[in-house]
């Protein structure tokens, strides 16, 4: 498994060392995800809460990030462990996921994800939701969550042109909130977008997070259920 290394080092040729490389590591396997760890690669993102919970138990020391939708029933089994949740999409969730840190006695850092793509299967806040959101007494209230920044995911499609808007539109929503809602607030400064196949454009347009999988890891494997 020696091209996972080799993949991860290309990476990082073409990623500013500030921006962090997320290894999407659903399907994969934890001998490969251990592979990846030996070359220098720490976080890794998850789509499924079991899936996350199954891997936590086998390799601890990762740095997991939950990059899928989350249920508020699957809140309690990550809230322990979980470094960030990327994909909070309602307000519910993000109550769930107060509580249940607090349970935990611990503050989650989390992602407000905001719908760019123009498939309407994806999940996230539009822009109006997300400055309701801010807005709301009850969310000012919660003691243990810590909101890092903003989380899209683009149209899939062959039309880079198309993409760039979506990601440069992301990023200017994202400045907008800093400045109005996080101005004395370093911890807000995080923008996770692009994946394999749009990670430069990502990058270009102000990236702080990508989340790559099939770049280190290869194509995806999918097993029957």
């Amino acid at each position: 498994m020696n091209h996972i290394a080799q993949n991860i080092n290309e990476l990082r040729l073409h990623i500013p060392s500030h921006i962090k490389i997320i290894a999407v590591s659903k399907t994969k396997t934890v001998p490969e995800i251990c592979e990846a760890m030996k070359a220098g690669q720490l976080c890794f993102g998850e789509n499924r809460v079991q899936e996350l919970t199954a891997k936590h138990e086998q390799v601890p020391e990762a740095q997991w990030h939950l990059i899928g939708h989350l249920q508020t029933n699957k809140v309690k089994y990550i809230a322990p462990f979980v470094r960030m949740i990327q994909s909070v999409d309602s307000f519910r969730v993000l109550e769930e996921i107060d509580r249940q840190a607090g349970r935990c006695n611990r503050v989650i850092d989390c992602l407000l994800q905001i719908h760019i793509a123009r498939e309407e299967t994806k999940f996230g806040f539009d822009g109006d939701e997300a400055i309701e959101l801010l807005n709301n007494v009850e969310f000012q209230s919660l003691k243990h969550v810590r909101i890092c920044g903003l989380m899209g995911v683009a149209t899939l499609t062959d039309d880079m042109e198309a993409v760039r808007k979506e990601f440069r539109g992301l990023s200017r929503f994202f400045q907008r909130i800093r400045q109005d809602y996080f101005p004395a607030d370093p911890s807000f400064c995080e923008l996770s977008m692009g994946m394999s196949d749009d990670y430069r454009i990502a990058v270009e347009e102000g990236a702080t997070m990508v989340r790559i999988g099939s770049l280190i890891f290869g194509a995806r494997l999918y097993r029957n259920s």
